[in-house]
């Protein structure tokens, strides 16, 4: 659904509730049982449809192309062990084609005015700000249910999930056909962000989890890039990425000024009509940025060069056009707090083992006060709004 422009699209910590495997229900999808099934019954079709990548690659069958990719996924697997710390286990050591655009996709929601997403609680993972469909309807369905209480939500469509290593037994998350042809840089980055969350997993946190796998995977792909790639692969990443940030830069913005106005709720002076208004000003003139944004992107007559195609700004547009308090909240997640994580590997000499040994200590701690010691590490003085629910 969404192409890998930003985290937002790929919010993979979703943990397959296998000890309810013998749970079925005839209820509905977004029913407790019926949610639980569906989730089991998808995560073991997935498992069932993987290969080990030496047996893909052995094949005659297969295009070059596949073959070429799951080749680089072996050294990018290899090089995520050797130089990153990252797990040795059996994750993403096989193949999946699932003949289908998403591995899954995930509802979020966020009041009218409030940046602060609905959560939905788990065994094993705690409380998250998101729920995943293994089909779209189901996601729909829920999402439709959510909007009928009055919140604001938005489905998306998610290229990978990770099981936090609870599922290396049975033979680990596999790569899968919905990522597998992305760009080199992007496809590389999603595989460091997913084993990063088999490091490190802090219950109820999602802020504080998605932020350091973020970071992981950003400063796992600069190291990369600089050493394995080639020239052609790291001037296509540092053009997208150029994208990114400049959209980030964007969406950071927008959240603030948001965030600013409902702060306001609840004041004398602003009755609900009030507050509306200045929402939709505030709204309109982020789709205008953004419009001007895209326009440079493109290129004009007698302006700059496009350095982007119509193809590769689809996405972004999906996402302005359906862009509301849900999509601002969910794509705090994966920036917030990576500044603090970046700080903290500098702090402890860029050492790998290192870095994770220090995340560990702060999932010690509780969420607040965890955020508040990352955050002390930012270079210059920042004035952080605690995240509800986070």
């Amino acid at each position: 659904m969404h192409p890998p422009f930003l985290r937002l699209r790929r919010w993979p910590a979703l943990l397959i509730s296998l000890t309810l495997a013998g749970c079925a229900s005839t209820t509905g999808p977004t029913s407790a049982l019926g949610y639980y099934w569906q989730s089991v019954r998808g995560h073991l079709q997935l498992m069932h449809a993987a290969e080990p990548i030496d047996r893909w690659i052995a094949r005659t069958d297969i295009p070059p192309a596949l073959r070429e990719r799951l080749q680089l996924a072996q050294r990018a697997r290899a090089f995520a062990v050797a130089e990153l710390g990252l797990p040795d286990n059996a994750s993403y050591r096989r193949y999946a084609d699932l003949k289908r655009t998403a591995a899954v996709w995930n509802v979020v929601a966020a009041p009218p005015y409030s940046l602060t997403l609905h959560t939905w609680c788990f065994p094993v993972t705690g409380c998250i700000g998101y729920r995943g469909y293994f089909t779209e309807s189901d996601a729909q369905a829920e999402a439709a249910e959510l909007a009928a209480q009055g919140l604001e939500v938005e489905v998306y469509g998610v290229p990978a999930y990770s099981t936090l290593g609870y599922m290396n037994w049975a033979g680990g998350d596999p790569l899968l056909s919905t990522f597998i042809a992305w760009p080199e840089g992007d496809f590389v980055r999603l595989l460091f962000h997913e084993l990063a969350h088999q490091v490190v997993y802090a219950k109820n946190d999602t802020l504080f989890n998605e932020s350091f796998a973020t970071a992981v995977e950003r400063m796992g792909i600069a190291q990369w890039l600089a050493t394995e790639s080639t020239p052609e692969a790291r001037a296509a990443f540092a053009t997208s990425e150029a994208r990114r940030s400049a959209f980030r830069a964007l969406t950071r913005a927008t959240r603030a000024r948001l965030a600013a106005i409902y702060e306001q709720k609840g004041a004398p002076a602003l009755d609900g009509k009030a507050l509306t208004a200045m929402k939709s000003e505030a709204m309109t003139a982020f789709r205008t940025d953004y419009a001007a944004l895209r326009a440079r992107w493109l290129g004009t007559p007698g302006g700059p060069a496009p350095v982007a195609t119509t193809a590769q700004v689809a996405g972004y547009d999906r996402w302005v056009a359906q862009a509301n308090n849900a999509s601002f909240a969910a794509q705090a997640a994966y920036d917030e707090l990576v500044p603090a994580f970046e700080a903290l590997f500098e702090r402890e000499g860029r050492n790998w083992p290192r870095f994770y040994d220090a995340v560990r200590q702060l999932t010690q701690q509780p969420p607040p006060e965890r955020h508040q010691a990352l955050r002390a590490l930012l270079p210059e003085p920042r004035h952080f709004k605690e995240t509800p629910g986070a």
